[in-house]
């Protein structure tokens, strides 16, 4: 009997012990798997990149139309922010919404100015008016949950038009190679141009050289003179809303008794002569009726004006190089119908459709 006793007292004690053991294993496995406190440093050294390309997001992601939320970035109405206070677990986990009205409320404190700053700077404002009355040392932590960032539109000749936000402070140039830059050849060429539109205007704005008010909403600036020459005063700051607009390169065309017709884009040339359309379009060919040549301009209001060009006394140096405009056709027709049916046979039915879609430009 006293044997039986044993055996089960021997069997209670064993299973005691092994429920202990595993208790404690399950509660050192909890421990491990509990997230640790979001450390503000961290949160900032995680986001501090450059500003990346276009992207599609918004929310819980640090990504929104392309840009990525860095320590610069400026609270504004409809941000959601997430307030922790180290070792005050009756005011820590408050999550709130910024108003309309740029303010924040808060326990013990009440409402507090949160647009227009930093989450650095809310951070430490937040330090200070809880450490005047209330908390010893307050060690505050605040996470961006949620951020409305302001779009600006950037659209043109850039490698990557669309939407990007305004996260702090950025200048035109800043915009620009957000966008990727302006547009290669395997896109849309830039032109000579940046026009920045603002729907509120730009008031006392003074324009210097390589600027000019377009209209009170709009402003145009030299591409040239702001990337090549770094001229800082045309370096202008971008406002939220702000349109970009890159314009396009002007393309002048050659059609008729040439080797190469079709459009030749400008891109940084401020202008093309008749013999450097020529060259571009590497030289004559067959039998060019060069004293009957034309230029073919369109106006303004539609109508097509011809302008005479004698292309012959223009290589032998007899009469001045004549300058093309944006978008002015050069017109040089051959001698005779049996060149053209010739050229046709010979350069492929491509090469006659251009060579009639010519003369079917001039007439």
């Amino acid at each position: 009997m006293k044997g039986l006793l044993r055996n089960e007292f021997l069997s209670f004690t064993i299973c005691l012990l092994s429920l202990l053991f595993l208790t404690a294993r399950l509660r050192a496995q909890n421990v491990q798997d509990e997230p640790a406190s979001p450390d503000i440093q961290a949160i900032q050294n995680s986001s501090d990149n450059t500003d990346a390309a276009e992207g599609k997001g918004e929310g819980n992601s640090d990504q929104y139309f392309g840009g990525v939320l860095g320590p610069n970035y400026v609270l504004g109405p409809a941000d959601v922010i997430k307030i922790d206070i180290l070792n005050v677990p009756e005011l820590s986990k408050t999550t709130v919404r910024i108003a309309n009205d740029g303010t924040i409320s808060l326990p013990l404190i009440g409402r507090v100015r949160a647009a227009g700053l930093t989450a650095e700077q809310l951070r430490q404002e937040l330090e200070e008016k809880w450490g005047e009355n209330y908390l010893q040392d307050p060690q505050v932590t605040i996470f961006i949950e949620q951020f409305k960032a302001t779009p600006v539109s950037v659209i043109g000749a850039v490698e990557k038009p669309g939407l990007y936000p305004l996260t702090g402070r950025r200048t035109l140039i800043e915009m620009l190679s957000m966008a990727g830059g302006l547009g290669k050849k395997n896109t849309a060429p830039a032109g000579h141009s940046v026009y920045v539109t603002r729907k509120g205007g730009f008031g006392s704005l003074r324009p210097v050289e390589g600027m000019n008010l377009v209209a009170s909403d709009q402003v145009e600036i030299d591409l040239k003179r702001l990337l090549y020459f770094h001229d800082e005063a045309l370096n202008i700051e971008i406002k939220p809303s702000d349109v970009i607009s890159v314009s396009k390169a002007d393309v002048i065309y050659v059609v008729g008794a040439v080797k190469q017709p079709g459009g030749f884009v400008m891109e940084d040339r401020d202008n093309i002569t008749v013999m450097q359309a020529v060259a571009m379009a590497q030289g004559f060919y067959g039998s060019p009726a060069k004293k009957s040549a034309r230029i073919i301009r369109r106006n303004q209001d539609g109508t097509k004006t011809e302008i005479p060009v004698n292309v012959g006394k223009i290589f032998k140096g007899h009469a001045p190089d004549v300058v093309l405009a944006a978008n002015d056709i050069l017109y040089i027709p051959d001698s005779t119908s049996k060149t053209a049916t010739k050229r046709a046979l010979d350069s492929g039915v491509g090469l006659a459709v251009t060579t009639v879609s010519g003369v079917i430009i001039w007439h």
